[in-house]
């Protein structure tokens, strides 16, 4: 049993791999857990999901605490506030967008903003590869959906993202990076769902760790009372920061070796909202 000033604690999860089950569903056992235990402690979530990403998947879930969205570039209340935006640089990103067509003729998704309430922009290439049209199954009903033949930034783009096989973006991220170093994040992980690699953009500071430090100032509560769950690369900068850091059954090696703590349960075993269940 986890005994503690629940009130003065946060527990805040990954989404994809960590609290999702892999088909993407919410059990009825976590949903039941997760809104029990918002009475007596704070719980939020830290995703690289957008905000309609993330709501259209946790319908049913209580959020009062903010949510760290899109790797940390967005900090933000269930109820649209939005509490911390950082946006990339619009002239350098599509210096960026054009770089990599040179280079490999390869065209980005580019997600942001719309307006204050947290609309978002998500526009996609007519040029893609084999691994961005896999994803697009994904989102065929969504409506922030855009097809563009010239794909660019503009002054609310959140982030830029490539998707394809992992030689090609290892290759992609060495070039951009060569050139763009000082002007963004870059984040290079596996997809998941796919078996390939996605390439991610940011603002210098987009990631989950300074969002963190956001959210820890914002709700006056110390790291060493921070609880974080994760699975993938872009949590271990959480990892690093928070008093408590838990990787499920299966998470990436690499992510596992900044754990304090391995959970026995996997994604699919519901193993968030098990730890959860057990504090009081």
């Amino acid at each position: 049993m986890i005994k503690s000033n629940t009130m003065n604690r946060l527990y805040i999860s990954d989404l994809d791999h960590t609290f999702l089950r892999s088909d993407l569903s919410v059990s009825d056992f976590s949903k039941d857990i997760w809104n029990s235990k918002q009475s007596i402690t704070n719980l939020s979530i830290a995703t690289a999901r957008s905000f309609y990403s993330a709501m259209s998947i946790l319908d049913n879930l209580d959020f009062k605490s903010p949510m760290i969205l899109l790797d940390g570039v967005l900090i933000a209340t269930q109820d649209k506030k939005i509490l911390d935006a950082k946006f990339v640089n619009k002239e350098a990103a599509n210096e960026l967008i054009l770089e990599a067509i040179r280079f490999d003729n390869i065209h980005p998704f580019v997600i942001g903003l719309k307006d204050n309430e947290l609309n978002e922009t998500f526009d996609y290439p007519s040029i893609r590869t084999d691994t961005q049209d896999t994803v697009l199954l994904n989102y065929k009903n969504d409506t922030r959906l855009i097809e563009k033949y010239s794909i660019k930034a503009d002054d609310k783009t959140f982030k830029v993202v490539y998707m394809a096989k992992k030689e090609r973006l290892i290759a992609l991220t060495s070039h951009l990076k060569s050139k763009f170093q000082d002007v963004f994040e870059f984040k290079l992980s596996p997809e998941n769902y796919t078996g390939d690699y996605f390439l991610t953009i940011l603002h210098p500071l987009g990631d989950k760790a300074h969002a963190l430090k956001f959210v820890s100032e914002y709700m006056d509560i110390e790291f060493k009372n921070i609880s974080v769950f994760g699975d993938s690369l872009n949590d271990i900068g959480m990892f690093k920061l928070a008093g408590t850091s838990l990787a499920v059954k299966n998470a990436l090696d690499e992510t596992k070796e900044h754990a304090s703590k391995i959970l026995e349960h996997s994604n699919d075993e519901d193993a968030v909202a098990k730890y959860l269940q057990n504090i009081r």
